[in-house]
């Protein structure tokens, strides 16, 4: 993917950073004139290719550093022994966001760059405890996540799609008398379900942010005579999630995330809650299949549509990485439009930067206004704990567990862990 033009245009990025290089010196480099190391971690496995041709290009285009691209250092190990990655390239998630709270991740605040990142996605990570007076990290890539549909199916149907919670239920009723099967549920893969049915239903419903944070405040009190709770504030979108399992095909329990891609590929069902990524895998099946995508309604109100989103990439450079000068190069090279955007245009993203170009790919095209709007949400399952069982106890739930006593028990897991802290 790179023209001559483009590598003429990344030198004189580089030329224009000369200052900045210059200040960063030969420091680190040996006796022989050997340019430093920065070690560049990004593991996102359908990526690591792209990535690992982004940091042989990097290096053969100047001549101050030379980036190892690296993908399966233990972050908290490296963290620990004070030896983590110079420049990490990583889903921005709870597990992330520990080092960033403790003041692990550098300030990057002095960087144009950060400066040009969308302020409502660059809220996104103080969704997630932050450290005061940093810019931890700058997000590369958001991804959006709604429902999957096969257009086809809907056309040949006579069926639009909804955007009320009522013309939902009436698409289901229809694709169901008419021997289709609504919904590919892939329950045997507890994580699909935590991803797709629990967040979305959630999502459309409740105040993702604004209930975690109430969640955060009362800690160990949460209970059922708390203001909030797993139980008293998610038990309607819940029983709604419920209440779409008599849409799913018979054998969902057994079916997990790759049956759901061929079933999808095949044209088995209508809809599929999963986000982007699974568009790569379904289209390995080489079939004519049109698919698209729409926020899944939770009310009767079509103004409360909004779409999951995730900072799927961000970019941080430790505190203590011994090499920080050639890491916030790298950075700022991987941050240029000519590479930025082309990532996002192959891997289904959408640009964090506030001049970014809306996506074109088809499938994904109509979830474009909702993240301009800023009608989006961070999952609610994302921001649970490890050691809350989550998405096991939801996997339950959908095999016909009690739904408000199994967020009863996510409310008193919830406690725990709060006294325990």
């Amino acid at each position: 993917m790179t023209s001559a033009g483009t590598r003429v245009s990344r030198r004189t990025f580089l030329a224009a950073a000369g200052s900045a290089l210059a200040a960063y010196g030969l420091a680190g480099c040996s006796a022989a004139g050997t340019p430093p190391t920065i070690t560049f971690h990004q593991s996102k496995p359908e990526a690591v290719p792209y990535f690992r041709d982004l940091a042989a290009k990097f290096t053969a285009s100047q001549d101050q550093f030379r980036v190892l691209h690296d993908m399966a250092t233990n972050l908290s190990a490296g963290f620990v022994r004070s030896s983590p990655p110079d420049l990490g390239c990583l889903n921005y998630n709870l597990e992330m966001a520990r080092f960033m709270e403790r003041g692990a991740l550098s300030d990057l605040s002095d960087l144009p760059e950060a400066a040009a990142i969308r302020e409502d996605v660059l809220d996104l990570t103080n969704w997630y405890p932050t450290y005061a007076g940093r810019t931890s990290v700058i997000p590369y890539s958001v991804m959006a996540a709604s429902v999957i549909y096969n257009r086809r199916i809907f056309q040949d149907n006579g069926l639009a799609v909804p955007t009320t919670w009522d013309e939902l239920i009436e698409v289901c009723e229809r694709l169901k008398a008419a021997g289709i099967t609504p919904i590919y549920g892939t329950f045997r893969d507890p994580w699909t379900i935590a991803q797709g049915l629990f967040d979305y239903t959630v999502g459309g419903m409740v105040d993702v942010r604004a209930f975690y944070k109430s969640m955060h405040g009362i800690g160990e009190k949460v209970g059922p005579d708390s203001e909030v709770s797993f139980q008293k504030t998610m038990l309607e979108p819940v029983q709604r999630m419920v209440q779409l399992t008599k849409y799913v095909n018979q054998d969902a329990s057994s079916r997990g995330y790759g049956d759901g891609n061929t079933a999808m590929a095949q044209g088995q069902a209508a809809m599929y809650f999963q986000g982007p990524w699974a568009f790569g895998e379904i289209e390995k099946a080489g079939t004519d299949v049109d698919l698209g995508t729409f926020p899944l309604p939770m009310t009767d109100d079509p103004a409360d549509l909004k779409v999951r989103v995730n900072i799927d990439l961000s970019l941080w450079v430790p505190e203590v990485a011994n090499g920080q000068q050639g890491a916030r190069a790298f950075l700022r090279y991987l941050m240029q439009p000519e590479i930025q955007n082309p990532y996002n245009a192959q891997f289904l993203g959408f640009g964090t930067v506030k001049d970014a170009p809306a996506v074109t790919d088809p499938r994904i095209v109509d979830m474009q206004k909702f993240y301009d709007e800023g009608r989006f949400y961070m999952g609610a399952s994302q921001f649970i704990p490890n050691t809350i069982p989550a998405a096991n106890y939801i996997q339950s739930i959908v095999s016909g567990a009690d739904a408000e006593g199994t967020l009863r028990r996510m409310d008193a897991d919830w406690a725990r862990l709060a006294f325990r802290a």
